[in-house]
C-alpha cells in the first residue's frame, strides 16, 4: 500500500482533532452536518462498491461476515458509548478520569477498518473508495473524539497523545494486513475478502445509524437532505 495512503490515515485524525485547538469547539449543528456527509457516502459507498466487490470476490459466506461486522459495532459501541457516529456523553463526576472504555472500542473499530486496505484489489478504485470512506469518516469522529477528551478536563497534552493513539490505530491495521499479504506462503484472498464483509458490516451500522440519527424529531431537513445527497452522489460517482 503507498505511503501516502497511510499518511492520510494518520493525519486526517491528527489534524482533525487537533483543529478544536484553533476553533475552540465545532457546534453541534456542524458536527451533525459532518456526520451525515460522511455517513451518507459510507453507506453509498458500501452498496454501489464494496458489497459487489466482496461477492464478486468468491465470497459465498459473505453474508456471515457482514452480519459478524455489523454485531461486533454493536458490542464495540458498548464500550465506545456510540462516539463514531457523533455520540458524546461527558460525566462531570468523573472529571479528570480517562474513558478507557471508549478509546479501546474506538480504537479496535478503527484497526479492523484499515486491516482490509492492503489486501491486492483487482481494480485499484475500489482500495482509493475504501480509503476515502475511511478518512470521511473519522473526521467527525476525532473531532467528537477530541471534545470529549478536553471536555472531561483531560490534560490538553494527554489529550493529544490519545488522539494520535487513535490516528495510529487504522495506520497500524493497514500494516497488520500488508505483513500478512508480503509473508504469507498461502493465497489470503480469502481472508481478506472476509475481513472486508467485516468492514462493511461495520460500515453498515455506522452509516445507517448515523442517516436514522440525522433528522431530529423526524423533521424535514433540507439542508440535511441536501448534504446526504451530495455524499451519496460522490460515492456513486467516484
Amino acid at each position: 500500500m503507498p505511503l501516502l495512503y497511510y499518511l492520510l490515515l494518520f493525519f486526517t485524525i491528527a489534524l482533525s482533532g487537533s483543529s478544536l485547538f484553533l476553533f475552540k469547539s465545532i457546534g453541534k449543528k456542524t458536527l451533525k452536518l459532518m456526520l451525515s456527509f460522511s455517513g451518507a457516502y459510507l453507506f453509498a459507498l458500501t452498496v454501489t462498491h464494496l458489497i459487489p466487490e466482496v461477492y464478486s470476490g468468491g465470497g459465498e459466506k459473505a453474508g456471515i461476515f457482514i452480519l459478524a461486522g455489523f454485531f461486533i459495532q454493536l458490542i464495540l459501541e458498548i464500550f465506545s458509548q456510540g462516539i463514531e457516529h457523533g455520540h458524546i456523553h461527558i460525566h462531570k463526576h468523573q472529571n479528570n478520569a480517562f474513558p478507557y472504555g471508549v478509546m479501546a472500542g474506538l480504537c479496535l473499530h478503527s484497526y479492523l477498518e484499515g486491516m482490509p486496505l492492503s489486501q491486492g484489489f483487482p481494480d485499484p478504485a475500489i482500495q482509493k473508495s475504501l480509503l476515502a470512506g475511511i478518512v470521511l469518516h473519522h473526521i467527525p469522529v476525532a473531532v467528537a473524539l477530541m471534545s470529549m477528551l478536553l471536555d472531561s478536563g483531560i490534560k490538553k497534552i494527554s489529550s493529544v497523545l490519545f488522539l494520535l493513539l487513535f490516528a495510529l490505530m487504522a495506520p497500524m491495521g493497514a500494516f497488520t494486513g500488508q505483513i500478512l499479504h508480503d509473508s504469507s506462503l498461502t493465497d489470503l484472498s480469502g481472508f481478506f475478502n472476509n475481513a472486508m464483509a467485516l468492514v462493511i458490516g461495520i460500515f453498515l451500522h455506522i452509516s445507517t445509524t448515523i442517516l436514522f440519527e440525522s433528522s431530529e424529531g423526524h423533521k424535514f431537513n433540507y439542508l440535511k437532505f441536501g448534504i446526504i445527497l451530495i455524499g451519496a452522489g460522490l460515492a456513486f460517482i467516484h
